[in-house]
């Protein structure tokens, strides 16, 4: 019995880190240096789900802060027919918020893999 219930543990286990890391469905990855030219299109809607304080010491221009905790709350003065853009710090939590804004009926989502991290 005990070595079913390790199995199950490890299986549930490897199925969340596998989770984590997979891209989400519908949403497109790009790195710091696609992003580059992303931005320079008009048309974005550009977010930055850190914190307040991680955004005022240091963000890309054009980017609004939206924290992850705060991204349900806001996501309604965003337009869900324009490409949203989402970065963090280190590219999970903008995956975090992908997941949500696409539950929101978003269509058009980029998240930014390596985030703030794959900017410099």
């Amino acid at each position: 019995m005990n070595v079913v219930w390790n199995s199950v543990l490890i299986a549930l286990i490897s199925l969340f880190i596998i989770s984590r890391l997979l891209p989400v469905k519908g949403v497109k990855n790009i790195s710091g240096k696609e992003l580059k030219d992303e931005i320079k299109k008009k048309n974005k809607q550009l977010i930055d789900v850190r914190t307040p304080g991680e955004f005022r010491g240091n963000h890309i221009q054009g980017f609004r802060n939206m924290p992850l905790n705060e991204l349900v709350q806001q996501a309604s003065s965003l337009d869900k027919s324009k490409e949203v853009i989402v970065i963090c710090q280190s590219g999970m939590r903008s995956k975090q918020a992908t997941k949500i804004l696409k539950k929101m009926g978003f269509k058009h989502i980029v998240n930014v893999s390596g985030g703030m991290n794959a900017w410099s």
